[in-house]
């Protein structure tokens, strides 16, 4: 059996990661199908994710102006039983981008739900402190910002920052019962320890109705991921 197409390479890099408890019945609707909730300890989370693409080869190569650029989306965390192997994975509610033909290739080839605003990130490293922040025009200016100490430090097997970070596998509901699948390759990450954050976000308009509730909710954690190379596998459906 013939190993699956690399599709994208890239770095994924600074990824700010806050988690919300959601209620698991809000999360149905969104599940694609033959793919069940994944829960941490009892709770089923949403993440809001912030990070920076860097170094985009789409099949290898370099796509004009659309090499390194932000993203910020919503997720939650699911697994699919592929013969006697649980596949853990994620599934997307809305992915943010600043480039039309990334948006357009995500929804063209994968049915993600992409959308296109003015986005903008910022860096700081000085002394023991690292300041990242992402910003997105949805109507108004959003932003997501972590302060951190600036030496990372191995993620803790059974941690929830293991949870959170090595789902290795998207699905995306393309139809009543239809799924697809893809792949995600990278190396077991580092993250830096959280001091604070800033989470100004109208989660109605980015993300809708079901969402309400998260802009006067507390994350249950925060965490700030270096991240590293990725391969995106060319996916399947089922």
């Amino acid at each position: 059996m013939s190993s699956p197409k690399v599709f994208l390479t890239a770095g994924w890099r600074k990824l700010a990661l806050a988690q919300y408890a959601v209620d698991k019945e809000i999360l149905s609707k969104y599940l694609p199908p033959y793919t069940v909730l994944d829960d941490w300890q009892g709770k089923y989370y949403v993440s809001l994710v912030g990070f920076m693409f860097v170094d985009v080869k789409l099949l290898g190569f370099n796509i004009p102006f659309h090499t390194n650029f932000e993203e910020v989306n919503l997720r939650f965390y699911v697994k699919f039983k592929d013969g006697d192997t649980w596949k853990r994975g994620v599934v997307f509610i809305k992915e943010f981008v600043p480039k039309p033909a990334i948006t357009f290739v995500a929804n063209t080839i994968y049915k993600e739900n992409y959308q296109t605003f003015p986005m903008k990130h910022v860096w700081i490293e000085q002394g023991h402190q690292l300041e990242v922040d992402y910003l997105w025009k949805n109507k108004n200016w959003h932003n997501f910002s972590v302060t951190a100490a600036s030496k990372a430090e191995e993620i803790l097997t059974g941690s929830e920052e293991e949870f959170i970070t090595e789902h290795y596998w998207g699905y995306t509901k393309i139809g009543a019962n239809r799924t697809s699948e893809y792949g995600v390759e990278h190396p077991r990450w580092q993250v830096y320890p959280v001091k604070d954050y800033t989470i100004n976000v109208d989660f109605v308009i980015n993300y809708g109705s079901d969402f309400a509730f998260l802009n006067e909710a507390k994350p249950d954690s925060v965490f700030l991921a270096e991240g590293s190379e990725i391969r995106v596998l060319k996916g399947k459906k089922f």
